[in-house]
């Protein structure tokens, strides 16, 4: 029973981090900007595009295609999270994600987006 406790204790330590990641094609260049509250979900995305299920289907079927070793994930920038007063993390990962999409313009023959 104090194992199971202890586990817990853990799980409710560690950190969760939220922020924007990119998808890159290095076959074609176009990328994929996206953003998780938290980032561990990004092991379900690729999962979504292993079992061709993701719903971005211009993505999936570039995936399709080219294959997973042709794509490289990278987590751009993380939600950097205020110590004191009100804060709306959805909000400002947001806005963080489109600071990125402003930046990288993946759209039409650039991206995914």
């Amino acid at each position: 029973m104090d194992h199971k406790k202890e586990l817990k204790e853990q799980y409710k330590e560690i950190k969760i981090e939220a922020g924007v990641f990119t998808m890159t094609n290095k076959q074609n260049g176009k990328v994929f900007v996206g953003s998780f509250n938290n980032l561990k979900r990004l092991n379900g995305f690729q999962f979504m595009l292993k079992t061709n299920t993701h719903t971005n289907k211009e993505l999936q079927a570039d995936y399709n295609t080219f294959g997973n070793d042709a794509f490289d994930i990278e987590v751009v920038e993380y939600l950097k999270k205020k110590e004191e007063g009100y804060f709306d993390a959805k909000k400002e990962l947001e806005k963080l994600e489109q600071k990125w999409l402003d930046k990288l313009q993946p759209f039409g023959e650039l991206g995914y987006n």
